[in-house]
């Protein structure tokens, strides 16, 4: 075992990701106290900060790969400290030194994808485009209205692939004006940057806005909350401003201006996840309620821990790549939440809550009893 205060170099990159604000720390522990990993192991945030401060941590240590980057305990620091950006300085580190614990070692595999395909999940670049078969979908040109962005999970992964085919059916039916890149597209690279791979964020990013500014890109709609968050409020630091906004916000304007008619009944009692990155992170909370209740025969009941307490999926922070023990994954929790209000289906706006949740469905063994569905595919089945 290494120690990181050995390393003055170490405590420096530390220092550069806000360190000064970690000083600022008092260890009131209110971070601890509505971090999700305490409904099911002992965590310590506030140990983390203490490290990221004083550089005093093991390199090994899962303990600073935990992190889904919720923003639950930014949000209740009465010292503005940076839980997050701490623990990204930690796990800088470890990628610095090439050092991961078991756990974290699918990390590794994705970041080796990324490098080589542009996505995490191990499928080759030139086939990025093709859930768009048969679905009436161009490719993107300068005099479209929208670049439709789905992200690396809603073009390769067979679930996730439903949102995407879904959110094309929605467009085409509105008669909206879009395009994809398809192969041209890199994953947006936020999940990386959560793991601490700052450079290969910054390929990806990038790579992106060339091909974004080559092709004449003005507006993005994006089916991920971590899209979202990405173009939204971190490319700006390579000084573009594109317009995105996420799926749940165009749907409710399309709804709103008649483009799009809600005609079909659906007949089920369903409960609304808020997605950490699309709720907590940026404030969409009213989009996707407002929506779900213009759908006839549809009842929409809450689950505890919702809105600005939202319970985190666990699939943040890179997570979704990472292993997490039965009995530890916040899906569990969040399935039985859904089940206890008497829904039938669990539905939200992010394929990685899709992808967790999913897993949770079936490890559980609750495939009877309830369904897990994107507000896209609700959609979908309302007109």
């Amino acid at each position: 075992m290494e120690n990181i205060a050995d390393y003055k170099e170490i405590i420096d990159v530390i220092k550069e990701s806000g360190g000064d604000a970690f000083k600022r720390c008092f260890q009131c522990g209110l971070c601890d106290t509505v971090c999700p990993w305490n409904r099911v192991r002992s965590f310590s945030m506030r140990k983390l900060v203490r490290q990221a401060t004083f550089g005093f941590t093991e390199i090994e240590s899962e303990e600073m790969w935990l992190c889904t980057t919720c923003g639950r305990c930014p949000q209740q620091c009465p010292r503005d400290v940076q839980q997050i950006e701490s623990g990204v300085a930690l796990r800088r580190v470890a990628t610095e030194y090439g050092v991961f614990p078991a756990s974290v070692k699918p990390v590794r595999t994705a970041v080796g994808s990324l490098t080589g395909e542009g996505n995490p999940l191990g499928e080759e670049r030139k086939n990025r485009g093709d859930w768009a078969k048969g679905q009436s979908v161009k490719t993107f040109s300068e005099e479209m209205e929208i670049l439709y962005f789905p992200g690396c999970y809603p073009s390769f992964d067979p679930r996730a692939k439903k949102i995407a085919t879904a959110t094309a059916k929605i467009l085409n039916q509105a008669g909206v004006d879009f395009g994809i890149l398809g192969a041209k597209e890199n994953c947006c690279g936020e999940s990386i940057r959560k793991t601490g791979d700052e450079d290969l964020f910054k390929r990806l990013a990038k790579e992106n806005i060339k091909t974004f500014i080559d092709n004449g890109v003005k507006k993005i709609v994006v089916s991920s909350p971590h899209c979202y968050h990405t173009f939204k409020n971190e490319y700006p630091q390579f000084m573009v401003n594109f317009e995105v906004i996420h799926m749940t916000e165009l749907l409710l304007e399309l709804i709103n201006e008649g483009r799009l008619q809600l005609t079909e009944a659906v007949e089920k009692k369903i409960t609304y996840h808020d997605p950490c990155y699309l709720g907590r992170h940026n404030g969409i909370f009213d989009e996707p309620r407002e929506i779900l209740k213009k759908i006839r025969g549809l009842e929409l009941v809450e689950m505890p821990d919702t809105l600005m307490d939202s319970l985190c999926c666990g699939g943040g922070g890179g997570r979704v790549w990472m292993e997490t023990q039965k009995g530890e994954r916040f899906g569990d929790l969040r399935i039985d939440q859904a089940v206890d209000v008497g829904a039938e289906l669990l539905v939200t706006a992010c394929p990685y809550c899709i992808t967790m949740f999913e897993d949770s469905r079936v490890t559980m063994g609750a495939d009877e009893k309830i369904e897990i569905k994107d507000i896209t595919e609700i959609v979908q089945s309302a007109i």
